[in-house]
């Protein structure tokens, strides 16, 4: 896939994807606060921001939650390690989602509002 998405979009995949049901309310709240995760073998559930600063807040189970300013990329590998996205900034708020994912992972970036109904009826 090569889309258009916005950061606040993909974020919201990356809580859907993987900390929806134990995200302290407040980090939900603020665009900043993003999930990361270390990888298992082969980088598989890796998911990691690049940013110009950073700063760690909390850890929650295997989510470390940071607060990132200037973000210019978002990489995401599911821990099955089907899905690759990778999200690169090309202006202020706006970048391109690159990568494979798969049926499930095409489900959560429905939900995000990263793909239309329409999109999704014609993969």
């Amino acid at each position: 896939m090569d889309l258009p998405c916005t950061l606040q979009a993909f974020r919201r995949f990356l809580i859907l994807s993987c900390c929806r049901s134990f995200i302290p309310e407040d980090y939900l709240l603020d665009e900043a606060v993003f999930p990361e995760r270390a990888g298992g073998e082969e980088g598989r559930g890796t998911i990691y921001v690049e940013a110009a600063d950073k700063v760690t807040l909390k850890q929650v189970r295997e989510i470390i939650f940071v607060k990132a300013f200037e973000v210019i990329g978002v990489n995401y590998t599911s821990k099955s390690g089907s899905t690759r996205l990778r999200w690169e900034r090309t202006s202020d708020t706006m970048g391109r989602l690159k990568g494979e994912a798969s049926v499930n992972a095409v489900l959560k970036l429905v939900e995000a509002g990263i793909i239309s109904e329409e999109i999704f009826k014609d993969l």
